[in-house]
């Protein structure tokens, strides 16, 4: 096999590949909503047909109690290692829409970005992987190891039905290596492996008072109000030095080792143009802690949403009956959201006040993620990223989470690497989301090269 005709293919096609990229961007994949379940079973029958058309040997779209998943493989000798590629096809909600540039889902060009929901969480560095596999077929007929996807829609709310899925197909997605491009890189020019995710736990807080909103006036004085007693349940979760509250929070974290923080520590982040870019006065962490260990290796807990009352123009002057608030933490190795949510509830319940109901709601929640890296994997990794990006890659964590990534490695027992071609500030889950196009060839390019490496990996570890 000729690596060299494999990747002038793709230098010759970066152009079709942007435009095929356009096609997947411009299908309104919005998972959490209802209103779009039709959009999001469109966009699993397109890249079903996007791999029959690039040569894979199978590709089928797998109904679930959800949304669906999209399953394709090329298979060609048992000799040889398989490799998983996972990804998701759903995004995020769009909201506030006026915040947006440019429509969402009609991708725009424009100084070597390509803006849009999805272009880089998770669409992009999904066609990275379709573009690369498409790259050896058409120019060799053939890949130098067995390749297998899944591609998921539930991704953006919790991916609620792939841990069943892998628990009951897990001959169907039986492989040597998991690979994921849903992380971001370091920084721009430095390609990067991530060897660990935090977990996540998230809640609703729903407190109520009197049946219905009373008048102030009339009732001020003789009851509790519920928006006050929330506020003041959430103010005694958190420290001022960043330090959670709930009882046996950190009873399980396993903290960061000595070496691990001297290796962090060697990586570039200016923390001033880190505070320009996400604009805020100041930043705030736990105690103790450095930006980077903070976002990537400690706990958190953060209100996302809370309301209640009359927030309309103008004056009401009402109690109001109830007031809610959403509650995510991020988790760290060997914290357990279940374990975690049982605490939250038990600290809720000791702090609502009788004149006030109070419910905990669990909505979702995730296993953190700790790699190995000393698996052959990851040098087959950073030596693809090297090749691929002219640049040598480093190791690094990341804050967000991947819920089920924990369970894809304890039931198919086989390393995962995450290697991502996003970039921090591409504003994921935000207006104006857009994906870097040098990254995005490059990530083809380092994904080519990457597929050969581990066709080198010829023993399960």
């Amino acid at each position: 096999m000729n690596t060299g005709t494999v990747l002038e293919y793709a230098n010759n096609n970066l152009n079709h590949f942007i435009d095929e990229l356009k096609e997947f961007v411009r299908i309104p994949s919005i998972s959490s909503s209802a209103h779009h379940r039709h959009e999001v079973k469109r966009c699993a029958v397109f890249l079903r047909d996007r791999m029959n058309e690039m040569g894979l040997t199978r590709a089928e779209v797998i109904e679930t109690p959800g949304h669906p998943i999209v399953y394709g493989e090329w298979l060609n000798d048992p000799r040889k290692p398989t490799v998983l590629l996972y990804g998701h096809y759903d995004v995020q909600p769009v909201d506030p829409l006026d915040m947006w540039e440019t429509p969402p889902f009609e991708p725009d060009v424009r100084d070597g970005r390509m803006y849009g929901r999805g272009t880089v969480d998770d669409k992009g560095q999904v066609y990275v992987h379709f573009k690369a596999v498409q790259s050896w077929l058409n120019a060799e007929k053939t890949l130098p190891l067995n390749v297998k996807f899944i591609i998921e829609g539930e991704e953006e709310i919790g991916s609620e039905n792939l841990s069943s899925f892998l628990k009951n197909h897990r001959e169907l997605l039986k492989a040597d290596v998991a690979v994921i491009s849903d992380t971001p890189m370091h920084k721009k020019g430095m390609p990067s492996i991530c060897y660990g995710l935090r977990g996540m736990a998230y809640f609703q807080i729903d407190v109520r008072g009197s049946k219905q909103d009373l008048h102030s006036g009339s009732f001020g004085g003789a009851t509790k109000n519920p928006i006050q007693a929330l506020s003041e349940m959430l103010n005694d979760m958190k420290d001022e030095k960043g330090r959670i509250l709930i009882r046996g929070f950190y009873d399980d974290v396993v903290d960061v080792a000595p070496d691990e923080r001297e290796a962090l520590a060697t990586l570039p982040f200016d923390e001033e143009a880190y505070r320009k870019e996400i604009g805020v006065p100041r930043l705030f962490g736990e105690t103790g802690y450095t930006v980077l260990e903070n976002i990537w290796c400690r706990p958190t807990l953060d209100v996302c949403g809370i309301w209640g009352g009359f927030t309309e123009e103008g004056v009401k002057t009402i109690i109001p009956a109830s007031a809610h608030a959403k509650v995510s933490m991020r988790l760290v190795p060997d914290q357990d959201p279940e374990k975690i949510g049982d605490l939250f509830e038990a600290h809720v319940a000791s702090m609502a006040p009788p004149e006030v109901e109070v419910s905990v709601t669990r909505m979702h929640g995730g296993m953190p993620f700790l790699a190995d890296t000393a698996h052959p994997a990851f040098e087959a990794a950073r030596k693809a990223l090297e090749k691929g990006f002219g640049a040598p890659s480093v190791f690094i964590r990341e804050g967000g989470s991947i819920p089920f990534l924990d369970t894809l490695v304890k039931e198919l027992r086989i390393p995962c690497l995450l290697v991502g071609f996003g970039l921090p500030e591409e504003n994921a889950h935000a207006p104006n989301e857009w994906l870097d196009l040098e990254n995005y060839d490059k990530g083809i390019l380092s994904s080519i090269h990457l597929y050969e490496e581990l066709s080198k990996i010829t023993s399960r570890q």
